[in-house]
């Protein structure tokens, strides 16, 4: 029957095959059938009957698998997927002993390091990582030379970078040296290599990057290359985050909609 049908980028992320977005990208590609078909965005399965390939390879849809939210502190030179085809170092190596089948929520960059969640649950992923979440996300920056204020302030109000500007950031000197500055930048937005992207724009060099929170999840004492669970806590507050976001994100559009009349 139709109503037991599933859009099948939902059916990927609940299976923890992709995340939601990384399953509408499979989607859009091509890289997706349902039984001998390509499909396309918004069209459905019923996961119980129909046979899902992704990228050439039958997927078996378990629905009572159990939902994992990992906390990994990334080490430099490990690249953030699950596997490569070059042979270069994955974090799905550092969470290799969970049985079951993760994939990142976000990406860190090869030689940076710090916070990265892990999970096979594609809602929390989408609630964190969506565009349209604007989740915040703290990193400390050592950039050279050091900073002068008019670099500052770029940095703060924005920068082309691919040709747009990014959203204004919370930028603060957390120390200055003759030769470089260690920043803490908070961004709420997550284009590719952005901070790399944004210092380079105003002449600096990143010499180190290291995310040390995702909202109000902190990486704390977490040795690199190790991962923890998340506490319930910590799962409480991320949701309680989210809803706050939800509610400011709507006050926005709506203030937005009202000067428009």
């Amino acid at each position: 029957m139709e109503n037991e049908k599933i859009r099948v980028q939902k059916i990927l992320a609940d299976a923890g095959i992709a995340s939601r977005r990384k399953a509408e990208e499979l989607i859009a590609k091509g890289a997706v059938t349902v039984n001998g078909r390509r499909i396309k965005l918004g069209d459905k399965a019923d996961p119980k009957k129909d046979r899902i390939n992704v990228a050439g390879r039958d997927i078996t849809i378990r629905r009572d698998t159990k939902k994992y939210y990992i906390m990994l502190h990334k080490p430099r030179g490990f690249i953030t997927t699950m596997n490569d085809e070059g042979g270069r170092k994955c974090v799905a190596e550092l969470v290799d002993e969970i049985p079951a089948r993760l994939f990142p929520v976000g990406r860190l960059d090869r030689e940076s390091e710090g916070l990265l969640l892990m999970t096979n649950d594609g809602d929390f992923a989408n609630m964190i990582s969506h565009p349209s979440t604007h989740f915040p996300k703290t990193y400390r920056v050592t950039v050279r030379p050091r900073i002068t204020e008019e670099q500052l302030t770029a940095l703060t109000t924005g920068v082309v970078i691919d040709g747009r500007k990014s959203m204004p950031a919370a930028v603060h000197v957390m120390k200055s040296e003759q030769d470089r500055t260690v920043l803490e930048i908070v961004l709420e937005e997550g284009r590719n290599r952005q901070i790399r992207k944004m210092c380079e724009a105003v002449g600096l060099e990143v010499a180190r990057l290291k995310r040390n929170a995702i909202g109000p999840v902190k990486l704390g004492m977490l040795q690199p290359g190790k991962w923890r669970e998340l506490t319930p806590d910590e799962m409480r507050s991320i949701r309680a985050y989210h809803k706050k976001l939800a509610a400011k994100n709507e006050h926005e559009k709506a203030f937005e909609k009202s000067k428009q009349k």
